[in-house]
C-alpha cells in the first residue's frame, strides 16, 4: 500500500471520532445552551455573556439548519426543533440583558432648591437625572448588537414615583407623589412640590423600574438668585390691652448669595409705641445680624409696648397695620430715614426686600378700683355706721352695670346708695353711701362687714378688690357709779393729804 495513502487513513481514522464528538456537543449546546452557572445571578454583567455566547451558538446551529432543510437534507420536526432551541436561547439572552440594565439603572437627585413663591408659600424645585451610563457603556463592554439594544431602551427609565418626606416618613409634599413616566438618559426631569410642612432637610422618596427604590435625604438648598431674607410670623395679628405689650416671633430665611448681614427695622408704627428685636435664646436686643455659612434660618422676636390711655394715632378696637423690614446692610444708607415715611406695600416691594405685614388692634378693659378713707369704727349698741367708698375706673375702657354687695353680720340693717352705678368712664369715680344698724340685742365685740364690687367691661366680669369693715360694739357707761366712784377716790386723796398734814404739825 502508498505510504501516502497509508498515512490519511490513519488520520481520517483519527480525526472522524473527534469531529463527532465536537458535533455531538454542539448540538447538545445548541439543543439547550450553556450549562446554568449559580453565580450569573449575583454576577449579571458575566451571566449576560454567557448567555449572549449561548445565544450565538445557537443562532449559528439554527442558521445551519435552515440551511440544510432548505437541501431536503433534514425533516421539519428537527427545523423546528432547532428554531425552539433558538427562540430559548433569545429569551434567556434578552432576561440577562435586562436584569442587567435593571441593575444598572439609577436615579440621581441632582438638585433640590427651596424657594418662596409669590403668594408666600414654600416650595422645592427638584431636578432628576437617569444616570445609569446610557448604551455606550454596555456596548463597549459586551458588544450588544444596536438594534436589540435599542429595543430594550437601556437609556430610559419607565414609571418613577417621587415623593417628600418628613422625618417620621410622612408626605409633606404637594401633590404627595408626582410621577415621571419615561426618564431618558442625558435628559433630567423638574419637579415642583409645595411643602406642607417648612423643612429645611426632607427625605426625598423615589421608586422606580422593577420596584427599586431610594430615599436620601437632603438639606434644601436656597434659591439665592432672590437675593433676600423671607421672613414669616405666625402671630401675624395680635390683640393687646392699653397699657401691656405683645411680643411677635419672626423666622427669617435666607435666600442670598451676596449679603449675609441685614438690619431689621419697623416702618409704619406709630411713635407712642415703643419697640424694639430681640434674640429668643439670649433675650439680648437685636438690630444686626449676620448668618453664617451652616446656618441659613434665625429665629428673632418683635416687642410692643402699647401706651397706658388712648392717643390720637393709638385708638381703642383700630387695627394699626404694620411692616417688618430685613434689609441689607448695604442698602440702609441708600434708603436714607425711611422712618418718617408713611409706607405702602407696593413701595416695600419695589424695594426686593424681606418684609412681612402684621397687624396690632389695641384693645381696653375697665379696671375696678374700690377707695375706702375709713375701714375701723367703734360705736355704742344702739348706735350706726355711716361711710362712704369711692369708685374709680382706672382703665381704659368704659365700666357697666357697677353693682355693691354688702355681707353684713346676722340681723345687720344695711343700706346702699346707689346700688347699681350704670357706667363708668374713664378716670371717673363715683360714691357709694353705705350705713350699717345693729340689732337692739348685739353683744359687745367686734363684727366685720365685707364690700364687694362687681361690673362688666366690654361683656367681660371685672371685680374689684374686696374690703373688710371692722365695726367695734363698745359696753354702756354707769354714770352713777362712775361718779361714786370719782368721789371715793377724791374723799381718798383728801384724807390721806389731811392725815399727811396733822402728822407735819406734830
Amino acid at each position: 500500500m502508498n505510504p501516502f495513502k497509508k498515512n490519511i487513513s490513519e488520520l481520517l481514522a483519527f480525526v472522524t471520532p473527534v469531529v463527532i464528538v465536537l458535533l455531538l456537543a454542539s448540538i447538545c449546546l445548541a439543543q439547550d445552551g450553556l450549562p446554568f452557572n449559580e453565580r450569573d445571578d449575583k454576577y449579571t454583567l458575566l451571566g449576560l455573556k454567557r448567555a449572549k455566547e449561548a445565544y450565538e451558538l445557537v443562532q449559528q446551529e439554527y442558521d445551519r439548519q435552515k440551511e440544510l432543510h432548505g437541501r431536503d437534507l433534514i425533516s421539519e420536526l428537527d427545523l423546528a426543533r432547532a428554531q425552539n432551541n433558538f427562540a430559548n436561547a433569545e429569551v434567556n439572552y434578552q432576561q440577562s440583558l435586562l436584569a442587567v440594565i435593571f441593575e444598572g439603572q439609577y436615579v440621581a437627585v441632582v438638585e433640590a432648591m427651596k424657594y418662596q413663591s409669590e403668594n408666600g408659600e414654600k416650595h422645592v424645585r427638584l431636578k432628576l437625572e437617569n444616570t445609569s451610563g446610557g448604551d455606550a457603556e454596555f456596548k463597549r463592554l459586551i458588544n450588544i448588537e444596536d438594534e436589540l439594544f435599542r429595543s430594550l431602551q437601556p437609556d430610559v427609565i419607565h414609571d418613577v414615583y417621587v415623593s417628600l418626606l418628613n422625618q417620621d416618613n410622612a408626605i409633606i409634599g404637594q401633590p404627595y407623589e408626582a410621577k415621571i413616566e419615561r426618564l431618558i438618559y442625558g435628559e433630567p426631569a423638574f419637579l415642583d412640590f409645595a411643602m406642607l410642612q417648612d423643612l429645611d432637610v426632607v427625605t426625598v422618596n423615589i421608586v422606580y423600574g422593577s420596584g427599586t427604590s431610594r430615599a436620601p435625604k437632603i438639606y434644601l438648598q436656597k434659591d439665592k438668585s432672590v437675593n433676600k431674607v423671607i421672613v414669616q410670623s405666625e402671630q401675624f395679628s395680635q390683640e393687646v390691652e392699653l397699657g401691656e405689650s405683645a411680643t411677635f416671633d419672626l423666622t427669617l430665611e435666607l435666600f442670598s448669595g451676596q449679603t449675609n448681614t441685614f438690619k431689621l427695622e419697623v416702618v409704619n408704627l406709630p411713635q407712642q409705641i415703643t419697640r424694639y428685636f430681640s434674640d429668643p435664646g439670649s433675650e439680648a436686643r437685636l438690630s444686626q445680624f449676620k448668618f453664617t455659612e451652616s446656618t441659613n434660618t434665625r429665629d428673632a422676636a418683635l416687642q410692643v409696648f402699647l401706651p397706658d390711655r388712648p392717643t390720637d394715632e393709638v385708638q381703642i378696637d383700630a387695627s394699626i397695620p404694620f411692616f417688618v423690614l430685613v434689609i441689607p446692610r448695604e442698602k440702609v444708607s441708600e434708603l436714607g430715614d425711611f422712618r418718617r415715611k408713611k409706607w405702602t406695600q407696593a413701595e416695600i416691594e419695589k424695594l426686593n426686600i424681606g418684609y412681612v405685614k402684621l397687624e396690632l388692634v389695641s384693645r381696653g378693659m375697665g379696671r375696678l378700683l374700690v377707695r375706702a378713707p375709713q375701714l375701723y369704727f367703734s360705736i355704742k349698741a344702739n348706735e350706726s355706721v355711716s361711710m362712704n367708698i369711692d369708685i374709680v375706673n382706672e382703665g381704659t375702657r368704659r365700666l357697666d352695670n357697677i353693682e355693691i354687695e354688702v355681707d353684713p353680720p346676722l340681723n345687720w340693717a344695711k343700706t346702699i346708695d346707689p346700688e347699681i352705678i350704670p357706667a363708668l368712664d374713664i378716670s371717673k369715680e363715683k360714691r357709694v353711701n353705705l350705713t350699717f344698724t345693729p340689732p337692739a340685742d348685739v353683744a359687745v365685740g367686734r363684727y366685720e362687714v365685707r364690700i364687694r364690687s362687681n361690673s362688666f367691661s366690654e361683656g367681660q366680669p371685672i371685680n374689684g378688690d374686696d374690703k373688710t369693715v371692722t365695726i367695734e360694739i363698745q359696753p354702756e357707761t354707769n354714770i352713777w357709779g362712775t361718779a361714786l366712784l370719782i368721789l371715793m377716790v377724791i374723799g381718798l386723796v383728801l384724807g390721806i393729804i389731811i392725815y399727811g398734814v396733822k402728822l407735819s404739825k406734830r
